[in-house]
């Protein structure tokens, strides 16, 4: 049983950055993608940012250039690096990874960005 734990939101104001981790447990972490999605209110989820098992990155257009997603196999852990922060980056954030058909979610950590 794959098991996802993010942790990191915080309100922060506008500019600033924050450092989201997820913690993976019950899996070969090494061998899959992980993805960071994010849900605003009354809207749908949406995806931010997809890692390889080989490290190949992939953002959404609305966060190229401010977020950096990252892994790191040894601890079972995938990051993503938020900078330059927005209103409209306000939202919950998840972690995710796909077994087949299967999709694992975590709990969500809230990321409020607002002065």
């Amino acid at each position: 049983q794959v098991q996802l734990v993010e942790s990191g939101g915080d309100l922060v104001q506008p500019g600033g950055s924050l450092r989201l981790s997820c913690a993976a447990s019950g899996t070969i972490f090494s061998l899959y993608a992980m993805g960071w999605f994010r849900q605003a209110p009354g809207k749908q989820r949406e995806l931010v940012a997809t890692i390889t098992s080989g490290g190949t990155t992939n953002y959404a257009d609305s966060v190229k250039g401010r977020f950096i997603i990252s892994r790191d196999n040894a601890k079972k852990t995938v990051y993503l690096q938020m900078n330059s922060l927005k209103p409209e980056d306000t939202a919950v954030y998840y972690c995710n990874t796909r077994r087949g058909n299967v999709d694992y979610w975590g709990q969500g950590t809230q990321v409020t960005v607002s002065s």
